[in-house]
């Protein structure tokens, strides 16, 4: 019978990989996402090779016999989820560095559908609160709500592409 006892220090590895990659990935940065996703994927591979139980032998009928035999099912599902994860990894790497190149930085911005929630949540529930973060009133607030999925306007004079896309800072590269 496979010894499937947990060892105390891979639960507090996977506890403290999971917890950190969970406060990462709730930060505004997506370098720090891309690394909190990074670290979740690995604290869940090590849960699963837990639970696979103890190492045994390979899993050959002849060489080792059957009671004395690993799991070789959780380890290849963590080889899968290791492709998955790199795959992932990768590509939120691209995004992070698009927006790297359109924006100058890698925040995430908070879009035309966040801000109305907000404001409607700041004026029914917390009537305390007369200003946002930047000083502005939620009355003024509301009146500038900025949709960021248009196109900015043109510079006066002009409606050429290059000086919309260096008005929004990322130049014509």
């Amino acid at each position: 019978m496979i010894d499937v006892s947990p060892s105390l220090a891979l639960l507090v590895l996977v506890g403290v990989m999971v917890g950190c990659g969970t406060v990462l990935v709730l930060e505004r940065s997506l370098s720090r996402i891309v690394i909190g996703v990074s670290l979740i994927t690995y604290g869940i591979n090590v849960m699963v090779l837990m639970a696979g139980g103890r190492a045994g032998g390979p899993p050959i009928i002849g060489q080792t016999e059957v009671e004395e035999m690993a799991d070789s099912l959780p380890q290849a599902m963590v080889l899968t989820a290791i492709v998955i994860g790199l795959a992932l990894t990768a590509f939120m790497l691209a995004m992070a560095y698009r927006t790297w190149q359109l924006n100058g930085n890698d925040e995430v911005q908070d879009d035309r559908e966040d801000r109305r929630i907000a404001l409607a949540a700041a004026r029914d529930a917390v009537d305390e609160r007369a200003t946002d973060d930047s000083g502005a009133t939620l009355d003024e607030q509301a009146a500038i709500v900025f949709d960021e999925t248009e196109d900015m306007p043109a510079i006066e004079g002009s409606d050429d592409k290059s000086e919309r896309s260096q008005q929004r800072g990322g130049g014509a590269q």
